[in-house]
C-alpha cells in the first residue's frame, strides 16, 4: 500500500522514508523567496552584540584610532606653519625674507616625528582589528554549525546540502572583511574626517563652505547605490547557494556514479555553467553599482584644490579676507586628506548596506528553532526496575501514537494512526509490512528524531519528552539501510562511537561483528581508508563496519532499519549472523522487507496503512493467514536473484 502523495519541501515521498531532494515547483519558490534578503529587526543592533566579548580590545581600538585621527590634523597646519614662518617668513616690515632654516628644520623634524608615531599607531590599529574581526567571524561560523547540530531531521530532509554549506561558508565569509574592516575605518575615518573639517574652519569658513557644498547630495545618492548593491549582494549569494549545492550533488561519489551511468555529465557541467555565468553576471553587477557614483564623486572632490584656488583669488581680489599662501597650501592639503577617509566612509556604508543582506540570511538560520529540544525539567534514562524488580532500561512502549511529518497533508491520513505496543527488555521485535505502511517512522520516534504528534512513547517507563536527548540517543544504537562511513581509516569510523576505544575493544567489536579478519586481510589493516561514504569496500563490508561501530557504542535498544534489504544472499546471511549476534542481551527493533529475515523474532508486529494489523510470532502470524502469512508466501514464491 502506497502512501498518499507528501507535499513539496522534501517531505517523506512515501511513509517512513523521508527524501533529501525538494521538487521543482518549491525549489523555485525557495529561490524566490531567498531572492531578497529576510527582514530581520534590531539587525544593526545585533550585528554589534557580535562584538560585545572584545570590548577591551575594541576600546583600545578606539583611544588608536582618536589619537591617529589627532595627530592627522597637525601635518596640514605644520605645513602652514612650514610655508610661513619657515620658507617665506613676512619681516616686521612685511617684507618676506630667505628661509629662516632653524624653524623649518624643527618643523620638518616634527613632521617626520608625527608620521613615524602615526604608522606605528596604525600597524597596533590594524592587528587589533584584524584579530577582532576573525574571532568574531570565527565565532559567528561556530555558532552557526553548533545552531544547525541542534535542528532536528525534517530541516536537513527539505534542505539542501548544498544550501546548507553556503549560508555557513559563502554567507559567513562574506561578511569577513566587513567585521574585520567595519570598526577601525568607520571610526577612524570619521574621527579623520571631523578633524579635517575643523582644520579647515580654522584656516578659513568660507573656503570650507566652498568645499563641502554638495556633500548631502552625495550622501543620498550613496545611500541609493546601496540599497541597489544590497539587492544584488542578496541575489548573488543565492547563486553561490546554488552553486554549491550542484557542486555537492554532482561531484560526490553518489553523485559522479549516478552521472556517468545515464551519460549527463554534458547537462550537469551545462547546469553548473549556467549558474556560473549567472555569477559572474551578478559579481559585475554588484562591482559597477555605484562606480559612476565615486567617479563622479572623485572628479568633484579633485577639482576642489582648482575651485579653492580661484575662490582664493576672488576672497583677496574682494578684499574681505586676508588668505596667506600657506593658508591656501594647507587648506588644500587639509581638503586632499578629507577626500581619502570621505571615500573610505561611503564605500564603508555601501559595504554595511551589502553586508547588511548577508547578515539577516545568517540571522535567518540562527533565529530558527528546533522543533526537538529538552524540556526545562528533563533528565537522565533513568536506570530503575519495576515492581517486580526487572530493569526498566531497554523498555520501549508507544501508547495511543499518532504521527503525521511536518510539513504533510493533513488531509490525508497520518504516518502513524493510534498505535500501540510494548517492547520488554531484552526483546527482539520486528516490524514489517508492505512498502511506504509506516514502519521506518517507528524507528524515528523512539530516538525522537522526530516527535509524536498525538499519544506518548515512553524509554524506560519515562515519555521521551521528559528524558534528555542526549541521554536518550547514548541508551539507542542504529544500523540503517544505507550505511555513513566517513572518508577515514576504519579505526576512526569505528571510534567515531567511542573515541576513547583501545585497540583491543576495536578488535574485539569487528570480531563480533564478524568483520575482524576481512580487515586483517588488508594491507593497511584497521588503517585503511574507507573512502567517501566507504565506497572502497563493499555493501556487506559496510554493513558490518557499521555493526562493529554500535557494538563499541554497547547501546540497550538496538534499531535496524532493513539493515540487510540492499545486500545480496550471500552478504545477507552474513550480516544477518553478525546482526544475531549484536541483538543477543539487548532489546532490538528491526524494520524489515525480508521476512526471512524476522522468522525467529520474540514478536512481530505487522503495519498496513500506519496501523498495527496482526502482532504475535512468525508461527502464530502463519497459522492466522492474515496480512502476514500472505506476504510471506509471496516471497517465498519469488525466484532468488543472482546477484553478481
Amino acid at each position: 500500500m502506497s502512501m498518499h502523495a507528501s507535499s513539496p519541501g522534501g517531505q517523506p515521498g512515501r511513509m517512513g522514508k523521508p527524501r533529501t531532494r525538494i521538487s521543482a515547483a518549491d525549489e523555485s519558490a525557495q529561490r524566490a523567496e531567498n531572492a531578497e534578503a529576510p527582514k530581520i529587526p534590531h539587525l544593526m543592533r545585533r550585528i554589534a552584540e557580535l562584538f560585545a566579548p572584545h570590548k577591551g580590545a575594541l576600546t583600545a581600538t578606539i583611544v588608536l584610532v582618536l589619537v591617529s585621527a589627532a595627530l592627522s590634523v597637525i601635518p596640514p597646519l605644520l605645513t602652514e606653519r612650514a610655508f610661513d614662518e619657515g620658507l617665506f617668513p613676512v619681516g616686521a616690515d612685511g617684507q618676506v625674507m630667505g628661509p629662516n632654516l632653524p624653524v623649518l628644520t624643527t618643523i620638518v623634524v616634527a613632521m617626520l616625528a608625527v608620521f613615524i608615531v602615526s604608522s606605528l599607531l596604525g600597524v597596533w590599529q590594524t592587528w587589533l582589528t584584524a584579530t577582532v574581526g576573525n574571532r568574531v567571524m570565527g565565532a559567528l561560523r561556530v555558532r552557526m554549525f553548533t545552531h544547525l547540530q541542534r535542528m532536528e531531521l525534517s530541516f536537513f530532509t527539505r534542505t539542501k546540502t548544498g544550501v546548507i554549506q553556503s549560508r555557513l561558508q559563502n554567507d559567513v565569509g562574506g561578511v569577513a572583511s566587513v567585521l574585520t574592516n567595519t570598526v577601525s575605518s568607520v571610526l577612524g575615518n570619521t574621527v579623520t574626517v571631523l578633524a579635517a573639517f575643523v582644520a579647515m574652519l580654522l584656516l578659513n569658513w568660507q573656503l570650507t563652505l566652498i568645499a563641502l557644498v554638495l556633500l548631502p547630495v552625495m550622501v543620498i545618492a550613496q545611500r541609493r547605490v546601496g540599497q541597489v548593491r544590497a539587492r544584488i549582494a542578496a541575489k548573488t549569494q543565492e547563486s553561490l547557494s546554488e552553486m554549491t549545492a550542484i557542486t555537492q550533488e554532482t561531484l560526490s561519489v553518489s553523485g559522479i556514479l549516478l552521472s556517468k551511468s545515464f551519460t549527463r555529465q554534458r547537462s550537469e557541467i551545462a547546469r553548473y555553467s549556467d549558474e556560473n555565468d549567472n555569477q559572474i553576471a551578478l559579481q559585475v553587477r554588484q562591482q559597477m553599482t555605484g562606480q559612476w557614483f565615486f567617479a563622479m564623486v572623485g572628479i568633484f572632490m579633485s577639482a576642489i584644490p582648482a575651485i579653492v584656488y580661484l575662490a582664493s583669488g576672488w576672497l583677496i581680489t574682494g578684499g574681505t579676507t586676508d588668505i596667506s599662501a600657506g593658508t591656501i597650501v594647507a587648506f588644500t592639503t587639509v581638503q586632499a586628506r578629507l577626500l581619502f577617509p570621505l571615500m573610505a566612509l561611503m564605500r564603508v556604508a555601501l559595504d554595511l548596506q551589502t553586508s547588511g543582506a548577508l547578515f539577516a540570511r545568517i540571522f535567518e538560520y540562527l533565529d530558527l528553532r528546533p522543533a526537538i529540544i529538552d524540556s526545562p525539567d528533563a533528565h537522565p534514562v533513568p536506570a530503575g526496575a519495576d515492581a517486580a524488580g526487572r530493569s526498566l532500561l531497554g523498555r520501549v512502549e508507544f501508547d495511543h501514537v499518532s504521527f503525521r511529518y511536518p510539513d504533510a497533508d493533513h488531509d490525508g491520513r497520518p504516518t502513524l494512526d493510534d498505535v500501540s505496543f510494548a517492547i520488554e527488555p531484552g526483546q527482539y521485535a520486528a516490524f514489517v509490512g508492505p512498502s511506504g505502511a509506516g514502519k521506518t517512522t517507528v524507528s524515528y520516534l523512539v530516538p525522537r528524531l522526530y516527535e509524536a504528534t498525538g499519544g506518548a512513547v515512553r524509554f524506560a517507563g519515562v515519555d521521551v519528552r521528559d528524558l534528555e536527548h542526549e541521554s536518550l540517543v547514548s541508551n539507542i544504537g542504529i544500523v540503517s539501510q544505507e550505511t555513513y562511513l566517513f572518508h577515514a581509516s576504519i579505526a576512526e569510523n569505528l571510534r567515531y562511537a567511542r573515541p576513547d576505544a583501545t585497540d583491543e575493544e576495536l578488535e574485539a567489536a569487528a570480531r563480533a561483528a564478524n568483520i575482524h579478519e576481512t580487515i586483517a586481510s588488508f594491507p593497511d589493516g584497521y588503517d585503511t581508508v574507507v573512502g567517501e561514504r566507504g565506497y572502497r569496500l563493499s555493501g556487506g563490508e559496510k554493513q558490518r563496519i557499521a555493526i562493529a561501530r554500535v557494538l563499541l557504542k554497547d547501546p540497550a535498544v538496538l534499531v535496524l532499519d532493513e539493515a540487510t534489504s540492499a545486500l545480496d544472499t550471500i552478504s545477507e546471511r552474513v550480516v544477518q549472523a553478525a546482526l544475531d549476534d549484536a541483538s543477543r542481551g539487548r532489546t532490538t527493533i528491526a524494520i524489515a522487507h525480508r521476512l526471512s529475515t524476522v522468522v525467529s523474532a520474540d514478536v512481530i508486529f505487522v503495519v498496513v496503512a500506519g496501523r498495527i494489523a496482526e502482532r504475535g510470532t512468525h508461527a502464530e502470524l502463519i497459522a492466522q493467514g492474515g496480512v502476514y502469512a500472505s506476504l510471506y508466501r509471496q516471497q517465498a514464491e519469488q525466484p532468488e536473484v543472482p546477484t553478481a
